[in-house]
């Protein structure tokens, strides 16, 4: 941590999950090693970008991949790639999309922050449903001549609605319409990587700096064709186009490509096992303190994923869940958990060797304090 202290900027333990805030996961080893050795020559990115989607097509399973600096960056080029294709003269008048397909469509209880990397387009969001549920025939109704796309975001709290990614396609292929899915942190799980796509989704967007561990800047765009692929090259950089500013580099490319490689040959259920027996841990250690409830549960990002998720009573622990959270991260190394309302919880994605028991103790010490 030399490089950091010398900054005056703390350590923190990622006990909240795959958030950006805080660098998402820590880069592998053998990702970093390889990232070193694509610093070290020239290459044709345009060249690159094609060989390393062509690697990740096959061993992912799908028809072709792009890759892009980060899933906000593939929102936005994937979206522009809807709506100009690979006509050149489209390609250079956005974000200005008069006389082009401007509507992208989205269910309401879709909308989140990153709206913004589809709204930079210059294209306009037509919201369907209502917070709880979206009905079929209210998509039906929506597309229309200028629709250039439908935007679903899948994640934990949109998995299960009615109306299924599936569906979804179903109804927006039957009017020519390509279907673009945010899942930006849904690896784990690992079938997510082929299996979104397998809904016949035209584009599935993937972070590649959360679960997979590749570069934080970094995403996969995989894509239902090669007509697709053409119109996102032309849309990024080093093209000058919307898409320019947000540069992938070689180093990035190359350290995806291993990401992969490496999340593919894991043993996934004895990762699984050791979040159980993470969580298990704090469970044990927590569940005897005044006014603390603490039970499993699954984190809010990523499913599957198990969270050791405690309940503050302050009139009985005389502290909020609010001051907990906040004692976590004033301490040397800062401790970062997910805090909502009145409870916490404990993410064992992204914690290392022996930092499951630096933060119970931590969290003991501050709960009984």
């Amino acid at each position: 941590m030399g490089v950091y202290e010398s900054l005056g900027v703390k350590r923190v333990i990622n006990a909240w999950g795959p958030m950006t805030r805080i660098g998402s996961a820590r880069v592998r080893p053998e990702v970093v090693a390889a990232m070193a050795e694509a610093a070290g020559a020239y290459v044709d990115l345009i060249d690159l970008q094609r060989a390393a989607g062509r690697r990740l097509a096959q061993m992912i399973g799908v028809e072709a991949c792009y890759l892009c600096g980060g899933s906000a960056a593939g929102l936005a080029i994937a979206t522009a790639a809807c709506v100009t294709g690979t006509d050149m003269a489209r390609l250079a008048r956005l974000p200005d999309t008069s006389g082009m397909r401007h509507e992208v469509v989205i269910r309401r209880s879709h909308r989140n922050p990153y709206d913004h990397a589809v709204r930079q387009v210059g294209v306009r969001l037509v919201e369907i449903g209502n917070a709880w549920v979206t009905y079929d025939w209210e998509l039906e109704a929506a597309i229309g001549p200028q629709t250039a796309a439908v935007v679903y975001v899948y994640g934990h709290r949109t998995m299960h609605e009615p109306l299924s990614l599936r569906e979804t396609v179903e109804i927006a292929h039957a009017r020519d319409v390509p279907v673009v899915v945010d899942a930006a942190a849904e690896v784990p799980p690992a079938r997510n990587l082929s299996g979104l796509s397998q809904t016949g989704a035209d584009v599935v967007i993937i972070s590649g700096g959360k679960g997979l561990r590749g570069p934080q800047n970094s995403a996969l765009v995989l894509l239902s064709s090669s007509r697709m692929l053409e119109a996102c090259i032309l849309n990024g950089a080093p093209n000058h186009s919307l898409g320019r500013s947000m540069k992938v580099t070689k180093e990035d490319m190359v350290g995806l490509v291993k990401a992969v490689e490496l999340y593919l040959a894991l043993d996934h259920q004895t990762v699984a096992r050791g979040w159980e027996e993470d969580v298990a841990q704090i469970i044990a250690a927590l569940q005897d303190i005044p006014g603390v409830c603490v039970v499993r549960d699954e984190a809010l990002y990523s499913e599957g994923i198990p969270v050791a998720r405690i309940t503050v009573d302050p009139q009985v622990a005389g502290r909020s869940a609010a001051e907990v959270a906040s004692a976590l991260a004033d301490g040397d190394p800062a401790i970062r958990v997910t805090r909502i309302r009145d409870w916490l919880s404990i993410n064992p994605q992204f914690l290392e060797a022996g930092e499951v028991c630096q933060v119970t103790a931590r969290l003991a010490q501050v709960l009984r304090a």
